[in-house]
């Protein structure tokens, strides 16, 4: 058996970063929306030991599939697995492209062991890879609080067009958690409407800045930096208006665009047999 798994992008709808503690971690307060730019891993029972192939030769050998597979052999009897990761996530770019895979094969291998560990025990397991890993097992839209072990899953919106823009930078995490920490800034609390925020905007490159003002231009209702980027999103009223703002970014040639729609929790964790 041969299972096509689903690894969905997400956006942060809200993203508030806490003081850097003692360890120096910085909680968060954070609302995630998965959306349809996925990933796509193809994994089977192979022979001898894990084999983990990827069509990005920039995706290092040691990576989030091979970590989660090493910790996740410690809990349930793995047979050898063969997963191909086909990548359309871009890295460096705030929609956890990476975090999404390692999610992806803990659903797929204990799918193809008949196996299903409790929440509590893979929410472990996806700790210990990412703090988004967790959102990742629950999908749809959810809230998070603290370093990512406070998840809390959200009722599903209605279906929304979103664009999702990134330019020719990436953004490193450590050196965006670095600038932000240089900033006097508040915690601020989670929103009580359906605001868009991001403490990362106030040190996000100009260009994806630039990106932001450019998709409040062609149309967009409302837009963002996600995660700490380099990747921002506009949300849009119709499919039709977020085409015309992808195709207007992409006439620029400063950045790649794509149209997307926000997944419900059931399309974020599908699993097909291939």
């Amino acid at each position: 058996m041969e299972l096509r798994v689903c690894c969905p992008a997400k956006v942060n709808l809200f993203l508030a970063v806490g003081p850097k503690d003692a360890r120096n971690y910085h909680p968060l307060r954070t609302i995630f929306q998965a959306i349809d730019l996925c990933d796509t891993l193809l994994v089977r029972i192979g022979q001898g030991k894990h084999l983990v192939e990827c069509s990005d030769p920039s995706v290092p050998a040691n990576n989030t599939v091979t970590k989660a597979l090493r910790l996740l052999g410690e809990v349930l009897p793995l047979p050898p697995l063969h997963v191909i990761i086909d990548k359309h996530i871009p890295a460096e770019s705030g929609l956890g492209g990476g975090s999404s895979n390692a999610a992806g094969i803990i659903r797929a291998a204990q799918k193809l062991v008949g196996a299903t560990l409790p929440f509590g025990e893979l929410k472990g397991i996806a700790e210990a890879i990412g703090m988004d890993v967790p959102f990742f097992l629950v999908g749809g839209k959810a809230s998070a609080e603290g370093y990512g072990e406070r998840l809390s899953p959200l009722p599903d919106s209605s279906p929304s067009w979103m664009v999702v823009a990134r330019p020719p930078v990436g953004c490193s995490t450590p050196i965006m958690y670095g600038r932000l920490d240089e900033r006097e800034r508040d915690w601020n609390p989670f929103p009580s409407g359906d605001l868009l925020y991001n403490d990362f905007e106030s040190v996000a490159p100009t260009e994806s800045v630039g990106l932001i003002q450019k998709l409040l231009q062609f149309g967009a209702n409302d837009a963002a930096l996600t995660g700490s980027g380099s990747a921002v999103f506009g949300r849009f009223s119709t499919q039709e208006a977020a085409q015309h703002a992808a195709e207007q970014i992409e006439r620029l040639r400063e950045a790649q665009s794509w149209v997307c729609r926000t997944l419900s929790r059931a399309d974020s964790l599908a699993i097909e047999t291939a």
